[in-house]
C-alpha cells in the first residue's frame, strides 16, 4: 500500500516505523529538513521537505497514485485542510486525521465530503486516556484490549505464586478454573539477561509464576480471568480507590475529568510543576479533585502527600526522564502500582521489567486504530502488543466453504502460522450500517461469545479474534480469510 504520512513528530515517526516493516511504500512530508533526514538515515521511506497543505508538495509526495493520507502534524488545521486537498485535488481514497479538538468528532458534518472530508479522526490523548482508564478498572492487568464495541477482552496479566493457574497446565484450565471461561493464546516467560521468550500455548503446557499470560474472554468474565492468574486470596484485593496524577497536561487533565465522570469514588492528586498551569487545573476539574503545586520527582512532597496509600501512581507529563524516575521513585517510597508514560520505544524497552509496573507508549496505544484501515480483508479491529512485536485481530470470515478457506471448517483443521492462536469467535453481532428491525421483524439473537476450540466450527459474518505473536505473520492470517470465487 502507498501512504503518505503529514508530520515527522513522535506519532508520525512510530507509525511509519511500523507500516514501513509491513512492506508499505511510505513517504513523510514535514517542514523540518533535518529530522527528515534523519528520519531516512533509519527507515526505510522517503522524505518530503514542505508544507502538507500545499498540493504541489503533496504532487510530489506522490498524492496522484496514493492509497491513504495519514496527516498526524502538531496542528489540527494542518490536518484538516491537509485531508481536503487530499480529496478535492488527488482523489486520495482514505483520509485519517489527527485531531486534538473535541469539536471534531466523527459524526460532525464538518468532516464530511462537503467539509474537511476526514474519513477516521484520531486523537491520542483520548486513545490514551481510554485506554489508562481501562488499567484502572482492572488493576491487576498490564494491558486491557477491547473487541466488538467491549463485548469481549484481550488481558495480558503477570502471573503470580499462589494464584490458581500458576505450576498448572493449559489443559487443567477447566478443572482448576471451572468458572474463569477464558483462552489463553500467548505466554512471554522472563529469563534472567535474557529476553523474554515467546512459549506456545498447547494442552501440556504450564503456567509458571512471573509469566505474562495473553487472555482472551468475554468481558464479564474479565475478573475471574484476572483471579485465576494473578490474585488468590480475594481478602487481600483492593480497588484502585487513591490515584496520583503526576502531570497536568492534556492528557493528565483529560484523564482527570475522565475518572470523574466514571461517578465512582476516587481519590484524585494531580502534581503539576507550572503554577499558571495549577491555576487552570484548578478552575477546570471539580472540587474533589486536589491540584498540588510541585513536581512528581520531590521526595518530600510524594511523602508528605501520603504516597505509601496511593494505589495508581501515573507519570503523566512530557519527559520520557522525569516519567521514569518519578515512578521509580514512587514505587519506592510504597505505591502500589505506578504507570510511566514514555515516548521513545527505547527507553519502554528498557524500562520492561523494572519495578515500573507498566511503561506506556502514546503512539502504541493509537497505532491499532490506523492499522485496521492498512490491514487488507474484513479486518473490524487491530491491537498492537508487546511494544509492536505480536498483534491481536478481529476479522470477519466472510463467503461459503466453496469460497473461504475457513467457512464452515472445524478450527482443528485451520492451519495458521506457527504460534499464532484462534481466541474467541463472536457470532450474531450486527452488521455495519444495519439499522433497527422493521416493526413485527423477530428480535434479533443476542450476540455470543464463543470460546474457540478444536471442535468450533467457523461460520459466514463470525467476528473472529486471532492472536499473532509475530506481525510479519499477519499477511498469512489475512491470506487466509481472504474470499476467492476460484479457491477450489
Amino acid at each position: 500500500m502507498k501512504i503518505i504520512i503529514l508530520g515527522a513528530g513522535r506519532i508520525g515517526e512510530s507509525v511509519a516505523g511500523t507500516l514501513v516493516s509491513e512492506r508499505n511504500d511510505i513517504t513523510v512530508i514535514d517542514t523540518d529538513a533535518v529530522r527528515l533526514r534523519e528520519l531516512e538515515e533509519r527507515i526505510e521511506l522517503r522524505g518530503v521537505v514542505g508544507s502538507g497543505i500545499e498540493p504541489d508538495v503533496l504532487a510530489e509526495a506522490g498524492a496522484r497514485d496514493c492509497d491513504m493520507l495519514i496527516a498526524c502534524a502538531a496542528q489540527d488545521e494542518t490536518n484538516l485542510v491537509c485531508c481536503k486537498v487530499a480529496y478535492q485535488v488527488f482523489g486520495i481514497p482514505t483520509r485519517i486525521a489527527r485531531v486534538r479538538s473535541s469539536a471534531f468528532k466523527e459524526d460532525s458534518p464538518l468532516l464530511g465530503k462537503e467539509g474537511f472530508a476526514v474519513d477516521c479522526v484520531i486523537c491520542p490523548e483520548e486513545s490514551l486516556t481510554r485506554y489508562i482508564g481501562k488499567l484502572v478498572e482492572y488493576p491487576e492487568a498490564l494491558q486491557v484490549r477491547e473487541f466488538a464495541n467491549g463485548l469481549a477482552c484481550l488481558v495480558a496479566v503477570r502471573a503470580v505464586a499462589g494464584a490458581p493457574m500458576v505450576r498448572h497446565s493449559i489443559a487443567e484450565l477447566r478443572e482448576t478454573v471451572p468458572g474463569a471461561d477464558m483462552r489463553i493464546v500467548g505466554i512471554y516467560r522472563r529469563l534472567e539477561n535474557e529476553p523474554d521468550r515467546f512459549i506456545v500455548c498447547e494442552g501440556p503446557t504450564l503456567i509458571e509464576a512471573g509469566d505474562e499470560v495473553f487472555v482472551l474472554s468475554a468481558r464479564e468474565h474479565l475478573q475471574s480471568v484476572l483471579s485465576a492468574l494473578h490474585r488468590y486470596d480475594k481478602a487481600d484485593h483492593r480497588e484502585v480507590e487513591r490515584i496520583m496524577i503526576a502531570g497536568g497536561g492534556r492528557v493528565g487533565l483529560r484523564l482527570a475529568r475522565q475518572l470523574v465522570e466514571t461517578g465512582r469514588n476516587y481519590q484524585i492528586k494531580v502534581l503539576e510543576r507550572d503554577h499558571a498551569r495549577c491555576v487552570q487545573l484548578a478552575s477546570e476539574l471539580p472540587g474533589s479533585v486536589l491540584v498540588l503545586h510541585g513536581d512528581g520527582t520531590d521526595e518530600d512532597l510524594l511523602e508528605d502527600e501520603g504516597i505509601e496509600h496511593i494505589d495508581l501512581f501515573l507519570s503523566l507529563t512530557s519527559d520520557d526522564e522525569d516519567n521514569i524516575m518519578a515512578s521509580l521513585l514512587a514505587k519506592r517510597l510504597g505505591a502500589r502500582r505506578v504507570l510511566a508514560l514514555i515516548n521513545r520505544r527505547s527507553y519502554a524497552d528498557l524500562m520492561h521489567g523494572t519495578q515500573i509496573d507498566i511503561a506506556l507508549s502514546p503512539a502504541q496505544t493509537m497505532l491499532g486504530e490506523l492499522l485496521a484501515y492498512v490491514r487488507q480483508g474484513d479486518v473490524q479491529a487491530v491491537h498492537s502488543l508487546r511494544r509492536g512485536v505480536a498483534e491481536a485481530l478481529e476479522i470477519v470470515a466472510r463467503g461459503d466453504r466453496k469460497t473461504s478457506r475457513v467457512v464452515g471448517r472445524r478450527i482443528s483443521e485451520i492451519q495458521l502460522p506457527k504460534g499464532a492462536q484462534f481466541g474467541l469467535v463472536m457470532r450474531g453481532l450486527p452488521e455495519i450500517g444495519e439499522g433497527e428491525a422493521p416493526a413485527g421483524a423477530a428480535a434479533p439473537i443476542p450476540a455470543q461469545v464463543i470460546i474457540a476450540r478444536g471442535d468450533t466450527v467457523i461460520e459466514s459474518n463470525d467476528h473472529v479474534v486471532i492472536f499473532v505473536p509475530r506481525k510479519r505473520q499477519v499477511r498469512d492470517v489475512e491470506k487466509l480469510f481472504r474470499v476467492s470465487a476460484t479457491f477450489f
